[in-house]
């Protein structure tokens, strides 16, 4: 069965979501991450999936202490899968500490793929793979790598998973880039994460057809109340 990675992005300690991943887009959710997060383990969600957006955009790990609460709320029941500002093996040591599952490492994994070697025998490691028309991007979305997403699949032995997200449906409910993830899945053999553009439950079921792609991170979906977590996992039944 493919997993539902139910999303929470924190900015100032608040849920917020962006559109296309701009700090000046943002709509804010929720003040309380912690009850977020229970209340989408409660719906039989088994994994959650953070961003630190502040971390992401400074480096400064301001609300790794909202990341640990979350993780202690949910031990047991859920696994924490959390990106964001993960630049270093300490930042990936100080989040495992913090009872993180799984990290998410973006640009310094592109950057030097050698890293997540490091990192993946301290924690397990998603890389993840933001791309606009199929190139990855860096350093918060504001860079392009040149490196073309099915280039970088095979850098990575040691990684868990990737998280592929298209930029220009990030926060769009437009759809998933259906076509882009199944040539993705085809290429490796490490379990593919899809992101950005789930609108409806009709995405998700698509994305439940393509063979082999392991879960699909939604956010914005959730808190526009287009469908809650326990429709969209009876869809993936």
């Amino acid at each position: 069965m493919m997993l539902l990675y139910p999303a929470i992005d924190v900015l100032d300690g608040k849920v917020v979501r962006l559109r296309q991943g701009e700090y000046d887009d943002s709509t804010v959710y929720g003040v309380d991450p912690v009850a977020m997060a229970l209340s989408f383990v409660d719906q039989g969600a088994t994994w959650v999936h953070m961003v630190d957006l502040d971390a992401a955009r400074s480096g400064e790990p301001v609300n790794r202490s909202v990341i640990a609460s979350v993780a202690r709320a949910i031990a047991g029941r859920a696994s924490l899968q959390v990106g964001g500002g993960v630049r270093t093996e300490a930042d990936a040591e100080a989040l495992a500490a913090a009872g993180v599952t799984r990290v998410v490492m973006g640009s310094a994994a592109v950057a030097d793929p050698a890293l997540v070697r490091r990192v993946s025998d301290v924690v397990a490691v998603a890389v993840g793979l933001d791309h606009r028309n199929g190139v990855a991007a860096t350093h918060g979305w504001t860079a392009s790598s040149g490196v073309r997403v099915d280039d970088l699949l095979s850098q990575f032995p040691t990684a868990s998973a990737f998280v592929i997200t298209d930029i220009s449906r990030d926060g769009m409910l437009t759809g998933p880039d259906v076509k882009g993830l199944a040539r993705a899945v085809s290429r490796t053999s490490i379990p593919v994460v899809a992101s950005g553009g789930v609108g409806t439950l009709s995405h998700i079921a698509d994305l439940a057809a393509v063979v082999g792609l392991n879960g699909v991170i939604v956010g914005k979906a959730l808190y526009e109340s287009k469908f809650t977590v326990s429709e969209a996992l009876a869809v993936l039944l």
